[in-house]
């Protein structure tokens, strides 16, 4: 191992710490679980902990930063992998989104939990979860162009509108339901907008 790599490379205990803290301010939520709890799952000293995190504070800003990057690679690879047409980076996100509602453990969005618990504007994890929230509206806002660029903005919208109800639902509701009427729906906004476009193009 170089020098530079055991400089680039995060510390085994703050791995830990973070994946720990994935795990339960996922399942339990944020303002419940405290410090000392972190501490003991992830098997590190309090000196450890604050070395790495001078505050609580921190280690949630680390938490949803890494739950970013989880969402961003894995629309990353949906998008890469979909057919060459316009609707089929859409479908694959929100078969993304559905597979997600689906899976084992399935609390909701991160963010809009963590947005119940911190809903002060000017609070950094309350600006974390818009800069998050911007990012996931960008990137449909620039997909939806490419199927009909005029309604991009507001279909853009409406697919965020559609996915935080599936995410909320499939906590309340079947999972398999939720996430099949999730993506009817974003099957129908893409069927809407591409008959546009093509109504526009055939003129």
């Amino acid at each position: 191992m170089t020098r530079g790599d055991t400089e680039t490379r995060p510390s085994e205990a703050r791995l830990r710490l973070l994946n720990t803290a994935i795990r339960i301010f996922y399942a339990e939520g944020i303002h419940s679980v405290g410090v000392d709890r972190i501490i003991a799952e992830a098997k590190v000293t309090r000196a450890t902990f604050y070395r790495h995190f001078p505050s609580k504070d921190d280690l949630i800003l680390a938490y949803l930063r890494e739950v970013h990057q989880m969402d961003r690679s894995r629309f990353e690879t949906a998008i890469n992998t979909s057919a060459p047409s316009p609707v089929e980076p859409l479908l694959a996100i929100a078969n993304s989104i559905a597979d997600g509602i689906q899976s084992p453990g399935f609390r909701g969005c991160a963010f809009l939990n963590a947005a119940a618990e911190y809903p002060d504007d000017d609070h950094p994890v309350h600006r974390e979860i818009i800069d998050h929230r911007q990012w996931f509206l960008d990137t449909l806002t620039t997909l939806m162009a490419q199927v009909h660029e005029e309604t991009a903005d507001p279909a853009a919208r409406h697919f965020v509108m559609l996915r935080d109800g599936a995410m909320a639902a499939g906590c309340l509701f079947e999972p398999t339901l939720v996430a099949d009427t999730f993506l009817r729906g974003i099957e129908g906004l893409l069927r809407i907008n591409s008959e546009r476009q093509a109504a526009e193009s055939a003129h």
